[in-house]
């Protein structure tokens, strides 16, 4: 039979169910969203954050260093405002790590070109390639893997003129609708990295020292930050940030 709404409709001892007909006569209902509209949606979400502390655990592994697992805090504030305190006073952090904070990848006040390259095949995530309009901007790419559903950044992989590529995973939890994760790991390439002249590390085997490590930096260093709580838009002092 045809209902008010002019879509024909089956009875089964279950229900009614919609037939075929119903999904030809409106195929906008099976319309996916654009990348554009994702893109939106994700950034709707992280801009829900003005400011936030979080207390976490830092895991550093990189191949020419020993250092062990601190407690951190990180401090982080509109527009782009970024600090790690970590209690053993050693954070090999590079530059890029303002990159940690995700809002930092929209940052750009001219736009981006987005370029739609489809679904991954493992995750089934959406990937989103945003190209900076600005050609002076730090950010040369960004590949944003994204969980449609969600509207949440699984996965980031950002170029940068001046230090290298960076990589995120991240991993969600209780403060997912703020877009910030339980657990981000990051990635760098140690090459890009230029260490403070004078100082040396001890190298993981903890046999000797080196007082070039540039040498050795030839490997991806990692990150691994996992939060334990946020207080979230309750203010943060400039003066953290000095």
């Amino acid at each position: 039979m045809i209902n008010d709404f002019g879509l024909i409709v089956r009875t089964t001892r279950k229900g009614f169910t919609l037939s075929l007909a119903a999904i030809l006569l409106f195929p906008s209902m099976l319309k996916a969203q654009t990348a554009d509209e994702l893109i939106q949606q994700v950034k709707a979400k992280l801009d829900k954050v003005n400011d936030y502390q979080a207390n976490g655990k830092m895991k550093t592994n990189v191949v020419f260093i020993k250092a062990p697992i601190a407690n951190v805090k990180v401090y982080y504030k509109k527009p782009n405002r970024l600090r790690i305190n970590n209690e053993s006073g050693i954070s090999f952090i590079p530059k890029g790590s303002v990159n940690i904070n995700l809002n930092n990848i929209f940052i750009n006040t001219e736009g981006f070109d987005i370029i739609d390259v489809g679904k991954e095949d493992k995750t089934n995530f959406r990937i989103i390639k945003l190209l900076p309009k600005d050609e002076n901007a730090e950010v040369v790419l960004s590949t944003l893997y994204i969980d449609e559903k969600l509207s949440l950044i699984r996965k980031a992989k950002t170029t940068t003129k001046e230090n290298g590529t960076y990589e995120l995973e991240m991993t969600y939890g209780k403060y997912a609708a703020y877009g910030l994760a339980d657990k981000i790991n990051f990635s760098f390439n140690t090459k890009d990295y230029k260490l403070p002249k004078g100082i040396t590390f001890d190298y993981d085997d903890g046999s000797k020292k080196e007082e070039n490590p540039d040498k050795l930096k030839n490997k991806k260093g990692k990150v691994e930050i996992t939060y334990s709580d946020y207080i979230i838009n309750k203010g943060v002092p400039d003066s953290v940030f000095k």
